[in-house]
């Protein structure tokens, strides 16, 4: 999907400290995800990045490959290694795999056919986090004045 400048505020989410180590990320829509730092069952910000690589993809999948069969599997796992080096903090070796079934038969046959092509468009042009990831794309960080009360 292209962007243009309509004037209006690109996607986002707005993530709000609740508690000592502790956020709640809520998007435009109202969705809301509880954000930990790993010492409780909420998910840390890089099981969140793993989750939108695998969940970009499995979106781009499932809409190429259920048009000829639903799917009676569908498991998509990422993983990385966290790396401490001279860079800083970061991940290595990301990867995304697949586990799909589709049932017998010939709708089932169609859609295994299709998935490799699937997974191989996904990952070269679709899936906008793998491609994010891989492309080298600077972050603009930047601090708004605190708001005045009044």
């Amino acid at each position: 999907m292209s962007s243009t400048d309509d004037g209006a505020d690109p996607p986002g989410v707005t993530v709000t400290r609740t508690a000592p180590g502790r956020f709640r990320a809520t998007n435009a829509r109202g969705g809301v995800i509880e954000v930990g730092s790993g010492g409780d069952v909420d998910f840390t910000p890089v099981e969140l990045l793993l989750a939108a690589l695998a969940g970009c993809s499995a979106i781009d999948v499932d809409i190429l490959t259920s048009r000829r069969s639903e799917p009676t599997s569908f498991d998509v796992r990422a993983t990385a290694t966290k790396v401490r080096d001279a860079l800083g903090n970061h991940l290595s070796d990301p990867r995304v795999r697949y586990r799909i079934a589709f049932p017998a038969g010939p709708a089932g046959d169609a859609a295994r056919s299709v998935l490799p092509d699937a997974v191989r468009r996904s990952h070269d042009r679709l899936c906008t986090v793998s491609r994010t990831v891989e492309l080298p794309t600077p972050v603009a960080v930047s601090i708004d004045p605190e708001p005045t009360t009044g």
